[in-house]
C-alpha cells in the first residue's frame, strides 16, 4: 500500500485549481463577485482575527455546508453562483478544499496564495 504525503496531495491540488493573489481576491470581494470563505478553525479566528466581510466555514464542514442535499446545508449563507474564494492560514488546507469543491462540481473556485498570512499584509482589513 502506498500512502500519499500531504505535500503530494497539495502539489496535485495546486495543478488542478486556480490560485489567486490577495489583490485579485480584494477586487473580487470589493466588487461583490465572490464568496470569501475562511476555512480556518474557530480557535485560529479567535487568536488571530478574521478578514472583514469573509464567511467562516470550518474546513471539516465545507463540503457538507455547500451540498444542497446535505442535512448540514446552510441555505442562503452563500451565493452559489459566485466564485468561491477560499483561504486558510497559509494556503495548504485551502488548496485541498478548493480541489474538493471542484470535485463536487463547483466551476468557479479559487484559493488565495499565502492565505491569512498574506491577507494580513494586503488591502484587506483584519477585524
Amino acid at each position: 500500500m502506498t500512502i500519499l504525503s500531504s505535500k503530494t496531495l497539495v502539489d496535485n491540488a495546486l495543478k488542478e485549481i486556480k490560485t489567486i493573489s490577495t489583490d485579485e481576491a480584494y477586487d473580487l470581494s470589493s466588487n461583490n463577485q465572490c464568496n470569501l470563505i475562511d476555512i480556518r478553525d474557530v480557535r485560529e479566528l479567535e487568536n488571530q482575527g478574521r478578514i472583514e466581510n469573509s464567511n467562516h466555514i470550518p474546513r471539516g464542514m465545507l463540503e457538507f455546508w455547500l451540498d444542497p442535499d446535505s442535512p448540514y446545508f446552510k441555505e442562503g449563507k452563500l451565493d452559489l453562483d459566485k466564485e468561491m474564494v477560499l483561504f486558510c492560514a497559509g494556503g495548504l488546507r485551502s488548496a485541498l478544499a478548493a480541489k474538493s469543491l471542484k470535485d463536487m462540481g463547483f466551476k468557479k473556485v479559487s484559493h488565495i496564495d499565502g492565505g491569512f498570512a498574506a491577507l494580513k499584509q494586503s488591502k484587506f482589513k483584519v477585524v
